[in-house]
């Protein structure tokens, strides 16, 4: 589930998938039917991106396939390749390759965030919170990771363990601010609390980019707003 589709942050919180999550790679380049080593990891890096960016999915994963025949011991390689997967819909092959980011390296709290998200997708509650709760165990300042596991706690009706999400990551870091103004303020609008509700709104539509990829999500923050607004006989 994206963003509930809500669940991942992937910004399809703002529909787009959130390019920032493509980790470290090595550079390539196609030669004669093969790929070879060249330039500086930042080149493939934003060369995955971009294809990622444009939808090409598949032309980024055929990049990670080579990497891993070359690296088959880097666990961030397989993470990233599950992120990819997982934007294809391709849940059961996100899942292997975050399983084998995990077997390669058991601290990679961004692979458990991840996998989470696709269990989420599978609505298996349980399996996405245990993987929620140990990327936190591993790293406390994973905000994604405290985010998601607050939208799947909303999900499930448990509103004020959600709320205690978004205050801790709201404590920890400014990352994510108004995204994280915006899902506590939805919590609230869900438990009834509508000045809290309308509140967070306002802070986050006051923190949030005005950038394309974030008028999605803008947008449907104005729209809570607007509900709020239109309930309560205020304009």
């Amino acid at each position: 589930m994206l963003e509930s589709k809500d669940q991942v942050m992937n910004y399809n919180t703002v529909n787009n998938p959130s390019l920032s999550e493509i980790g470290s790679f090595y550079p390539l380049k196609r030669e004669k039917n093969r790929f070879i080593l060249v330039g500086s990891e930042e080149n493939l890096q934003l060369s995955v991106r971009q294809k990622a960016k444009q939808g090409d999915y598949s032309g980024a994963i055929a990049l990670l396939d080579q990497l891993i025949k070359w690296y088959p011991q880097n666990a961030l390689v397989y993470n990233n390749r599950g992120l990819l997967y997982f934007w294809k819909g391709q849940n059961f092959q996100a899942i292997k390759d975050y399983n084998q980011a995990i077997k390669l390296n058991e601290k990679l709290d961004k692979a458990y965030n991840n996998r989470a998200n696709c269990y989420v997708s599978q609505g298996n509650w349980a399996a996405a919170l245990t993987d929620y709760e140990t990327a936190i165990d591993l790293n406390p300042a994973n905000i994604k990771a405290w985010m998601n596991q607050g939208i799947t706690l909303r999900e499930l009706g448990l509103y004020d363990l959600a709320l205690d999400n978004f205050d801790w990551a709201l404590m920890i870091s400014h990352r994510f601010q108004g995204r994280l103004y915006a899902e506590r303020g939805y919590t609230y609008h869900l438990r009834g609390d509508w000045n809290c509700a309308i509140a967070d709104y306002h802070r986050a539509l006051s923190v949030l980019p005005l950038t394309d990829n974030y008028l999605p999500y803008r947008q449907k923050v104005e729209g809570w707003l607007s509900e709020l607004l239109t309930y309560s006989g205020v304009r």
